[in-house]
This record gives structure tokens, C-alpha cells and sequence, in this order.
């Protein structure tokens, strides 16, 4: 399918506000960049990399009062995401290199305290797919849909004590209890055809037989129509705008639909 997105960002900072934007896609095995428009308002020059995870990100100034920063995307992505009810964990042995650090604790997500939660979470399911699924049935069920629970500093343990949160909560947990039966698991953010409300959004993926598989909580049923912008161990390498100096966001629209 060939989806249309995009988002419009209104930001304001008190003095000049150097920033990192995470908000172009890249072309990859499940999806295609067709076209891509990134405009600023007023007008700054940006320079792009890549960072340790692969994602592009832009490094540019936002100058005193307000801008305003537009992304227009054409992406061919998968109308449906792979479903493998038996698909076996990866033994760590034969992970990937760049994959054995979705094993490990991270900032959001203190997977070597909650051993026990998850091994009860999964314990009826067999090993590998189906229990990722057990822990997406689980936080689904268990945790509520709900703005303002969570803040900047919400960990994963922080979201099961409170019993809330948002979509980035919901990956975490995932991701941490994932971590702790030794499968690997990493976070996702971008875009979902469909979305209510529609916003940016995040989710996670666990490599399991050899191949990453797509979870997420929020949605009752396994949805494709994704438009990955970046990947990383949890929300702190994965933010659409990280500011180095006071900057504000006044407002953001967001836009996902199918290409005429």
C-alpha cells in the first residue's frame, strides 16, 4: 500500500536552540521512501547523519520565537504485518552482533528487575512468538490507554505501578519483559494508517527465528499500514526533536492516509 504522511511541528525558543529531528524515514526491507519534503519556516540549513541504530537524523538551529517544521512523506509500506504463531527465539549464541544490545537493560526499560513477572506472564505459552503475543495480550489487558500518566522520566516499572500510559509506555513494557526472557526487542516510532487519534506513533519489535516481528499493544488485532522513522533500545535514542536549550512545542499536526 502506498500511504501519504506527514507532520507539522510549531515550536518557539526563548534564544537560538540547537536541536536533533528524527522525522525523514528511510527506504528499507519493508518499506520505501517514494518522496519526501522537509520545509522550515523560517528558513535553516540542516545537516543530516546517520546514527548508531541506522536512523537519520537532522542537526540544525531553531532561532529565536517561533518555527514551524513540515514533513510531507510518499511511502510504499506492507498492507499487513507478518503473523508466525511458532516462530523459536534466536539462542543469544546465534544472534546478529548489532542484535545482542536489544538484550540488555536500558533507560526506560529495567528488564533485569522483572524476571519473574514475565516468566508468570508467559508461562502456559511456548517458547519464542507466542509468548511476545502473551505479553502483548497481557499489557493490553492490564495497562490503560490513558494521557497523563507519564512524563519524560517514565520508565517501563513507573507505568506498571501507575497501571497507565501512552503508546511508548505500552512498547516499553513490552520491551523489558521481552528483555528479560532473553528475546531481543527494540522500539519503534512512526507512523500508523488509522491511528485514533491520529499522532505520531511507537511500538516494538522482537527478533525472534531470525527476523524482527512487529507487536503492539494498542491495537486489538495485528495492523500493517507502518511507517517506520526510526528504531532504538527504548524512547531516549528514538525522539522526533531533542533540544539542546529552552524550546517549546506550541503544536503538532499529523497525517497518515492512502495515496489516491
Amino acid at each position: 500500500m502506498r500511504l501519504q504522511a506527514g507532520c507539522e511541528l510549531l515550536v518557539e525558543a526563548e534564544t537560538d536552540c540547537p536541536v536533533v529531528a528524527m522525522l525523514r524515514p528511510r527506504s528499507g526491507e519493508a518499506q520505501w521512501l517514494a518522496s519526501g519534503a522537509y520545509r522550515f519556516d523560517p528558513h535553516v540549513m540542516p545537516t543530516e547523519y546517520v546514527d548508531a541504530f541506522g536512523n537519520l537524523c537532522q542537526r540544525f538551529v531553531v532561532p529565536g520565537g517561533r518555527m514551524t517544521i513540515r514533513v510531507e512523506l510518499e511511502v510504499e509500506t506492507e498492507g499487513a504485518i507478518a503473523v508466525t504463531d511458532h516462530a523459536p527465539p534466536t539462542p543469544p549464541a546465534a544472534l546478529p552482533d548489532d542484535v545482542l544490545q536489544y538484550l540488555l537493560p536500558s533507560r526506560y526499560c529495567p528488564s533485569d528487575k522483572t524476571f519473574d513477572q514475565a516468566q508468570g506472564i508467559v508461562a502456559q505459552a511456548a517458547p519464542g512468538y507466542a509468548q511476545v503475543e502473551a505479553i502483548r495480550r497481557w499489557i493490553r489487558s492490564h495497562i490503560v490507554y490513558r494521557y497523563g500518566e507519564s512524563n519524560p522520566s517514565t520508565d517501563a516499572m513507573d507505568t506498571l505501578l501507575h497501571g497507565a500510559g501512552v503508546c511508548r509506555d505500552y512498547a516499553h513494557i513490552g520491551i523489558m519483559f521481552c528483555r528479560a526472557l532473553r528475546i531481543p526487542a527494540r522500539m519503534v516510532v512512526g507512523y500508523l494508517h488509522g491511528l485514533e487519534p491520529m499522532d505520531l506513533h511507537a511500538w516494538f519489535e522482537a527478533y525472534l527465528d531470525g527476523r524482527w516481528y512487529t507487536f503492539d499493544a494498542t491495537q486489538d488485532a495485528p495492523r500493517g499500514g507502518r511507517i517506520v522513522i526510526a528504531y532504538g533500545r527504548d524512547a531516549a535514542d528514538v525522539a522526533f526533536l531533542t533540544n539542546y536549550g529552552a524550546l517549546q512545542t506550541l503544536d503538532m499536526q499529523v497525517w497518515v492516509g492512502l495515496k489516491p
